[in-house]
């Protein structure tokens, strides 16, 4: 019998844990699969911080390193300059990554380490309770802002990777999604091409997911993709927003919705 799926070698056999409709854990399996395809499991290692990306070293079946609110990137710095043959990347929600972390990513990128980060952005703080971060949308309502996100009270969303990719010292940025098969597709091309180029040593890679986090975002599993598309991927836009090395690389190029 021919086999149509299998566990992935760099995920533990342990069940996730996380809500219904949560894409961690569709993340979780895209980036695993990406290691094994690579055959770069014994070189790995990750760097989670406190959020829900915290229980990354639950399932990853490789190193992990947990460090404080904001700090994978200064971490994965020095991870990085001491066991240079290493393949390090930090897995960070966009409380984590847009908010308490902004210098630490900010200044790797200016650096242009080369590193991996992949940033899961669902709009809201997950873990603690559902409150306003940074990517919330104007309008959007959550546990601190009840009648929705107001620009006069509390500014606009922030557009890390729009950011990022006007800094020198980035080589790929790119925003892609789970919300579809077709972008499961291109979201695992675009991982696996950010690891390419830490393993070639071109530097600083980030690539951006979109998210659902139906719990917080008060909505049901499919309910929550389909506000993806209608009101997320509207103010942020799916694609390779740089790509220092396209001309000499394949795979990944040209993510749209």
């Amino acid at each position: 019998m021919k086999t149509a799926f299998e566990r992935p070698k760099s995920l533990k056999p342990a069940p996730f844990r996380y809500c219904p409709g949560c894409g961690h854990s569709l993340i979780h399996r895209l980036v695993a699969e990406g290691i094994d395809a690579l055959g770069i499991r014994e070189k790995v290692i990750s760097i989670a911080p406190v959020g829900c990306a915290v229980f990354a070293y639950d399932y990853f079946d490789f190193d992990t390193l947990e460090v404080a609110h904001g700090r994978p990137p200064a971490a994965a710095t020095a991870m990085k300059r001491v066991l240079p043959d290493r393949i390090i990347f930090s897995y960070q929600g966009d409380g984590d990554l847009a908010a308490i972390g902004t210098s630490e990513i900010i200044h790797a990128a200016a650096r242009g380490e080369n590193i991996t980060v992949f940033f899961v952005n669902n709009a809201t703080y997950g873990m603690t309770g559902g409150q306003m971060a940074p990517t919330t949308l104007i309008g959007q309502r959550t546990s601190t802002t009840q009648k929705g996100r107001e620009a006069k009270l509390t500014g606009y969303p922030l557009h890390v990777s729009e950011l990022l990719a006007t800094i020198e010292g980035t080589s790929l940025i790119a925003r892609t999604s789970v919300d579809s098969p077709k972008n499961l597709l291109r979201t695992k091309a675009l991982i696996e091409k950010a690891f390419r180029y830490q393993m070639e040593n071109k530097g600083f890679s980030l690539i951006e997911i979109l998210s659902p986090c139906p719990t917080d975002w008060g909505l049901s599993p499919e309910d929550s993709v389909k506000w993806m598309r209608t009101d997320m991927m509207r103010i942020f836009k799916l694609g390779v927003l740089k790509d220092k090395f396209a001309e000499t690389s394949a795979g990944g190029e040209g993510v749209q919705e």
